[in-house]
């Protein structure tokens, strides 16, 4: 497991939470919907991501997207 499949698949589920949250709970959550894509958009221009950088310290094998 490389950290970029770490990063797809918690943003993936953190979409989907957040959707489930805003339909069920309080359209509140929609804003974490909107943090998590706006966090990908700006990745793909940067190339920073504040969780590849967490997982980076925890020794994480590093993926082709997120590199230093």
């Amino acid at each position: 497991m490389n950290i970029d499949k770490l990063i797809f698949r918690f943003a993936g589920a953190m979409v989907l939470i957040s959707l489930a949250l805003g339909y069920w709970v309080s359209p509140y959550w929609f804003w974490l919907t909107a943090f998590v894509g706006a966090n990908m958009l700006q990745a793909s221009f940067t190339g920073f991501c504040p969780l590849a950088k967490l997982l980076a310290l925890f020794k994480v094998k590093p993926g082709a997207a997120f590199t230093d």
